[in-house]
């Protein structure tokens, strides 16, 4: 039997959400005999122990390489981001490794299972930031009639993490999420990663160092992933629909697959405080205002 855990992190800040995350995975049947693995990346003592009993083990988040203070500044959680590359040194039990973002939940098991299906493979199993409903991929300046500058995350961050030869290779590609992604622990993948994020940490912002790294090892150094459907780990900025019937949140074009796992990208404010709502449209063709939240636990409660 394949011995699984979900993996996340937070801070202090993120606390909330992440508490609302474990329930939310706990709230499926199917995650009973799977565990949960926390990396703090700055919690208090008081929320620590507030999460000891719902989750399996705890460790300390630390960084990979050395890193001069004027990159970190203070940014402690960004540990968060870094370590992810390093998450069978951290738990090394497990065969199966499922990452997810602190800032999101599930509402779907369906989606789970593809992200589970595809790390069996010996694949890095992930969704990109790209769906027929996320409508732009870069970014344009014109001179007049022609386009004279064309900037995307990827060129960006790689002609700083890496190089213009990278950078420019990376350009056409839509960029592989790191806010969710399964993997096995026999995957050539880990130790690829982890070189090159030290390398984009050396060179590059500390922030985009594991997401630019992992276009890097994918598309440009061809190590195998599963790229799965944008329904089964949905970036929040782009808003979908709203079910009444179902009373859950569906893709907003045909066939309205149901969401997986909503990542509340774009939403600042929201990820801090419960209470702030935005504007949906329904399946039906109305309009509801609503948290994107996970519904069925107050995270700011024990």
């Amino acid at each position: 039997m394949t011995k699984t855990t979900f993996v996340s992190s937070a801070d202090s800040n993120y606390f909330p959400m992440l508490i609302e995350w474990v329930h939310s995975v706990r709230s499926f049947k199917e995650s009973a005999d799977m565990d949960i693995c926390i990396m703090n990346a700055g919690m208090t003592e008081a929320q620590l122990d507030d999460l000891r009993p719902h989750v399996t083990k705890i460790v300390e988040a630390e960084w990979p390489c050395p890193i001069p203070e004027h990159k970190i500044r203070g940014r402690e959680y960004l540990k968060a981001c870094v370590a992810r590359p390093f998450i069978p040194d951290y738990f090394p039990e497990y065969d199966m490794y499922f990452w997810m973002d602190a800032d999101t939940w599930v509402q779907s098991w369906r989606g789970v299972e593809l992200f589970l299906e595809g790390g069996q493979r010996k694949k890095i199993t992930l969704t990109g930031q790209v769906d027929r409903a996320y409508p732009r991929a870069v970014r344009v300046k014109w001179l007049g009639r022609w386009p004279w500058k064309v900037r995307g995350f990827y060129f960006s961050n790689a002609l700083r993490a890496f190089d213009f030869k990278t950078a420019k290779a990376l350009l056409p590609y839509h960029v592989l999420l790191a806010g969710a992604f399964c993997m096995h622990k026999d995957a050539p993948h880990w130790k690829r990663w982890q070189e090159l994020v030290v390398q984009a940490i050396g060179k590059g912002k500390v922030f985009t160092a594991e997401q630019v790294s992992l276009g890097k090892m994918c598309y440009l150094e061809n190590y195998e992933f599963e790229i799965l459907p944008g329904w089964s780990h949905w970036l929040c900025e782009f808003k979908p629909l709203w079910d009444e019937q179902k009373g859950c949140f569906v893709e907003p074009f045909l066939p309205h697959n149901e969401l997986g796992i909503l990542h509340l990208s774009g939403f600042d404010e929201m990820r801090v405080n419960r209470s702030v709502t935005t504007d949906f449209k329904t399946l039906g063709g109305g309009t509801v205002e609503m948290s994107y939240r996970y519904p069925d636990f107050d995270g700011e409660a024990e």
